[in-house]
């Protein structure tokens, strides 16, 4: 009982933290489905006084959302699956494999990390261009096909799992891709599921990288779709509140889907030498 009191505090911050970050997002649908005399009520209402539809049919008129909304599920989709890919054989590398530059070379791939996109980004463009991949899918995917950010978090995981599994695989006569295969992804899956939402999200939300990289609205990700629709009209804002809903919803159904595996891959991604 005493410990049960002992915790009240604690349960009440967490609630209240609980709130203060849903509430935000509860507002925003709700304030979707108001009239814009609705949304720009003074004192605000957080009820409208007519659910309505029309801010979402407003969206679909003014910009492509369905084919940017496919855009970005494509552009999200691959960039998450490669970059796995290409992350974890070089996690494997740096954190199971013994070479000549190891360190430095994971040492220069953490720099990386440092440098802004602003400073690569008109280089990036001008790489683009001449390559003739402006404005394509390809494009976009390519230059994110690996990140530094996912080396380091898998090598940090990748060094947790006990060492005895590899050398046990290799008396049996097992290659360093089988190891990797049937040993290490196996027992990576949270890590994974975690770094896979973290890649999804962020290039989801993206919105300097894709808007600089495409130029037709065709080709564009929702994020650029939204600020052309900000950008073009005069600001409307029921229509942004819908179209921003559309944007966050299928972000929200993924971290909820893989919410346990998010938190049991930050938990067990901690450095160990």
């Amino acid at each position: 009982m005493k410990k049960r009191k002992s915790q009240l505090p604690g349960d009440i911050l967490l609630v209240l933290i609980m709130i203060l970050v849903l509430f935000p997002l509860v507002w925003l649908y709700v304030s979707s489905f108001k009239s814009d005399i609705d949304v720009i009520k003074w004192p605000p209402r957080f009820l409208p006084s007519r659910f309505v539809t029309v801010q979402y049919a407003y969206v679909m008129k003014a910009i492509p959302v369905l084919r940017m909304l496919a855009n970005t599920v494509l552009f999200a989709g691959l960039v998450t699956v490669i970059s796995l890919g290409v992350d974890s054989l070089a996690a494997y590398a740096f954190s199971r494999m013994h070479f000549r530059g190891r360190k430095m070379l994971f040492s220069i791939i953490l720099l990386t990390m440092m440098v802004p996109f602003q400073v690569i980004m008109i280089p990036l463009y001008m790489e683009e261009y001449r390559m003739g991949i402006l404005n394509t899918i390809v494009g976009l995917v390519l230059p994110r096909a690996s990140s530094a950010y996912g080396i380091f978090m898998l090598t940090s995981f990748f060094r947790n799992i006990p060492s005895s599994l590899d050398e046990a695989a290799r008396i049996d006569g097992m290659s360093e891709f089988g190891i990797y295969r049937t040993i290490t992804l196996p027992l990576s899956k949270p890590a994974f599921v975690t770094l896979g939402i973290f890649h999804f999200m962020n290039n989801w939300n993206d919105l300097l990288y894709p808007m600089m990289l495409t130029s037709s609205a065709e080709n564009r990700t929702l994020s650029a779709g939204l600020a052309i629709l900000v950008g073009t009209h005069s600001i409307k804002y029921g229509p942004t509140l819908a179209a921003t809903a559309i944007s966050v919803t299928p972000l929200l159904i993924l971290f909820f889907a893989g919410q346990k595996f998010f938190v049991e891959g930050i938990a067990t991604s901690g450095m160990k030498e």
